[in-house]
């Protein structure tokens, strides 16, 4: 049987994570489930462990170093990886979609598309469509691979997870896997996913306008670092 585990970022997100960590148990997928508590002042952690999540620490804010932390974290074992919010935004639901292609030895990397699924109102703005679109127009020129969304919820096989070695630490951590997965020539799958409003939290990107401009700037940088291979 393939060895699943799942990693979730979690910043202040009490109101939502217990559900997120028992919904995906729901599914019967993941072997274990790693919270990662990027400096929350809540009690992000202790609701996590309660739903029965391996909680690990990375007090440093930054989107790509808790993903970094809970890779660290991983067992041995471990086959495959799926990221996914804590919000209470995605839906674990569709989480077979995302692991049974790669479980089957035929796609690397699986992504989910917002985009693509049914969204509940409210539950992206238009910034965060149009970025999706966007960022995936322009992969499509150099790297012929089609994305619709930078959507956080993806499985990716661990052993081509470790050969992308991933470096951005803050919001580009998205853009930078789908551009190194197209990069290196793995083979990606997008699937549709349901989308919901979130249910716990502020959202880091899109609930200020600093927010923002501060996340768009940063994945555009981290956009031309990788198209320029620097």
């Amino acid at each position: 049987m393939t060895s699943v585990s799942v990693i979730i970022p979690a910043l202040n997100e009490e109101e939502s994570i217990a559900s997120v960590v028992r919904e995906c148990f729901a599914t019967n997928i993941p072997s274990v489930i790693i919270v990662v508590d990027n400096g929350s002042t809540d009690r992000t952690a202790e609701r996590a462990r309660e739903a029965g999540a391996k909680v690990v620490s990375e007090p440093r804010h930054g989107y790509g170093r808790a993903c970094l932390a809970g890779i660290r974290a991983l067992a041995p074992e471990s086959e495959i990886v799926v990221f996914l919010d804590g919000d209470g935004s995605d839906c674990p639901e569709f989480m077979n979609q995302l692991v049974d292609p790669i479980a089957a030895g035929t796609y690397d990397f699986v992504i989910g598309s917002r985009t693509r699924g049914q969204r509940e109102p409210g539950s992206m703005n238009l910034q965060q469509i149009f970025a999706g679109r966007l960022a995936g127009w322009l992969m499509s020129i150099l790297y012929d691979v089609r994305y619709t969304d930078m959507c956080p919820f993806r499985a990716i096989r661990r052993d081509a997870l470790e050969k992308l070695s991933m470096k951005e630490e803050t919001y580009g951590w998205n853009l930078e896997m789908q551009m190194k997965a197209a990069r290196l020539g793995l083979r990606i799958l997008e699937v549709p996913v349901n989308h919901r409003r979130r249910a716990g939290g502020i959202s880091k990107v899109s609930g200020t306008l600093r927010g923002t401009f501060v996340a768009g700037a940063r994945i555009l940088t981290t956009f031309v670092k990788i198209a320029l291979k620097l």
